[in-house]
């Protein structure tokens, strides 16, 4: 894997020790399959984009009607973490941002028998003073819009659980995680 933890020190370094989040879960073949089609990719980085109070959130094609998150992806081999980051970004939501604080780093056991699959994620903050989302890439994401943390901590994680499944579980967990590094409690 070529986020070491040479690199993940670096990027601690920059940007704050992380909260830990270590989860697992029993995910079916059609998440399994997702999970494991680029064989050499085992992590994502996450980020929760805000301009202001506003929150950036992605749906996929995929997705269930009313399923939102915030954007992420994967760094590729030999990229620096922040392009790979920030390319990410600007992929998803067409925002340029910047990386302003590591919140959670998540260590994800997902379980499909006989071939179980680790996986990492990565958590950030960033901001950005653009105004407008549009993706770049209409074929992996099909809409992008500011939403807050109000509704992710709210509607957002009732629908993701109401799914009944693993990935989305395993979201909801990121999310509290992510919301408690920022502050932000559910009564605010």
């Amino acid at each position: 894997m070529h986020l070491t933890e040479a690199v993940l020190a670096e990027v601690r370094a920059r940007y704050g020790e992380p909260a830990t989040l270590e989860w697992t879960g029993e995910i079916s073949e059609r998440e399994h399959a997702l999970a494991t089609y680029d064989p050499a990719r085992m992590h994502d980085v996450t980020l929760f984009i805000t301009n202001g109070s506003r929150l950036a959130l992605i749906r996929k094609p995929s997705y269930p009607p009313g399923i939102w998150r915030p954007p992420g992806g994967g760094v590729r081999e030999r990229e620096p973490f922040e392009a790979g980051a920030e390319r990410e970004a600007l992929e998803e939501t067409g925002l340029r941002v910047r990386l302003e604080r590591y919140l959670v780093a998540s260590t994800a056991h997902f379980l499909y028998a006989p071939h179980d699959v680790p996986w990492r994620t990565h958590v950030f903050h960033a901001t950005t003073e653009d105004e407008e989302p549009e993706t770049r890439d209409p074929k992996e994401i099909s809409a992008v819009r500011w939403g807050t943390l109000e509704e992710l901590a709210g509607p957002i994680r009732d629908r993701l659980l109401a799914t009944g499944a693993a990935f989305w579980r395993y979201r909801v967990a990121l999310h509290d995680a992510a919301l408690a590094a920022l502050g932000y409690s559910a009564s605010e």
